[in-house]
């Protein structure tokens, strides 16, 4: 989206400098990432960082409006973890890079999660690029590194001995995310656990580091909670829906009560329109939009196409929604003359003592394919994959 940088940076790149580039990474991390790393950043202009503002800092303020028993309506039953929270303590939003019907370049959102993305990973990785194209420093995050650590560390570790604060999560070595595991251990100091690992007595947990045990004060949460049930002979070292003495960084709940639930609920012009299935409209053609489920992870159960007997057949339906399609538009030119599509997460901390969450880094994601998520995507292809947002 801006000429000048797209040019330079076309003109600049080779694969050799790619491959270095990934090569850096893992050296960084201490294990290559398992997902794929795309070649480009995204280049975007002034204009449209504040076209995302300004529908990100709408939709915070609609949420913050909503009654704490409308968002507890999200969490299933089965899935409630006692002692939450005001508040989540991550909150990130995903925006579709998209042309509107009056020829302009916009946001459209396309979901959002009170759930940990790859903070560590993407400061790295933005970092990383800068490295090897030094022009991109003047559009880089202007947030220096000690406050972008310190954020972090307030809130992960908050008080606490960072001995008595893990990572938790599912087998942890086997996550595509594994590199941002290792990366947040290096820049906060705490062990990354397995679920499998931790050990309960009474109320406390305890995780084994050179053969003692230790307590677990503050857990950072990774697990997706309603994922435990998918994994057969699963023996975790204790039941989320306990009442433990653990403080959680951020609390289960909100990973629903922040989520695909909400998109009905949201009004902007920057927010396509949302019903749940079981209130969707008869006016409205159904041609028109994606079905997906409320509590997906990473593209999962998404359709595209939905038919009127696809939807039937669904029994919950009340879990799923039906989102109005848009069209992302392919503008990065990548070093053959051939575009790839875009969407961007920004990634934002919530303090408990402050009022409205700080963004603090930017995730993009690039596809030439009909779904951004980085699954979805041609193994053939370039300009494909991770990436990372440069504004002007």
């Amino acid at each position: 989206m801006i000429s000048k940088y797209r040019k330079q940076f076309n003109q600049e790149f080779s694969q050799e400098k790619y491959e270095q580039l990934k090569e850096r990474l893992a050296q960084k991390g201490g294990i290559a990432p398992a997902f794929r790393i795309s070649e480009s950043p995204l280049f975007l202009t002034h204009e449209f960082k504040n076209k995302l503002l300004n529908a990100s800092d709408s939709i915070i303020d609609q949420i913050k409006e909503l009654p704490a028993e409308t968002l507890y309506k999200a969490v299933p039953e089965n899935c409630r973890v006692p002692n939450d929270t005001l508040q989540p303590h991550f909150f990130t939003i995903d925006f579709g890079i998209c042309r509107s019907e009056n020829g302009e370049i916009e946001p459209q959102l396309i979901e959002l999660q009170a759930f940990p993305s790859l903070y560590a990973f993407q400061k790295t990785f933005e970092e990383t690029f800068c490295e090897f194209y030094p022009f991109l420093s003047e559009l880089g995050n202007k947030m220096p590194d000690d406050e972008f650590t310190n954020h972090l560390k307030k809130l992960i570790i908050g008080d606490e001995n960072p001995e008595h604060v893990i990572l938790l999560e599912i087998f942890p070595e086997k996550q595509k995310t594994a590199i941002d595991f290792a990366l947040t251990e290096k820049l906060l100091g705490i062990k990354t656990v397995c679920l499998t690992k931790v050990k309960k007595e009474g109320r406390k947990l305890f995780y084994e580091n050179d053969g003692q045990l230790v307590e677990i004060k503050r857990i950072y949460n990774r697990v997706i909670f309603d994922e435990l049930d998918r994994i057969p002979d699963l023996k975790a070292g204790f039941d989320f829906r306990e009442d433990i003495d653990v403080k959680w960084i951020t609390h289960p709940n909100w990973f629903f009560k922040i989520s695909k639930f909400l998109l009905p609920m949201l009004k902007h012009q920057f927010v396509p329109k949302s019903y749940f299935l079981h209130e969707f409209p008869e006016h409205e053609n159904l041609d028109n939009f994606v079905l997906k489920p409320l509590f997906s992870f990473a593209g999962s159960g998404v359709n595209l196409n939905p038919t009127k007997e696809i939807t039937e057949a669904i029994e919950d339906k009340e879990n799923y929604i039906l989102q109005r399609k848009v069209t992302y538009e392919p503008i990065f030119e990548d070093i053959n003359g051939e575009f790839s599509k875009a969407e961007i997460r920004l990634l934002y901390v919530w303090h408990e003592d402050e009022e409205r969450p700080i963004l603090l880094e930017n995730l993009g994601r690039m596809t030439k394919a009909a779904m951004v998520n980085v699954d979805f995507n041609k193994k053939d292809a370039i300009w494909i994959g991770s990436s990372n947002a440069f504004f002007e």
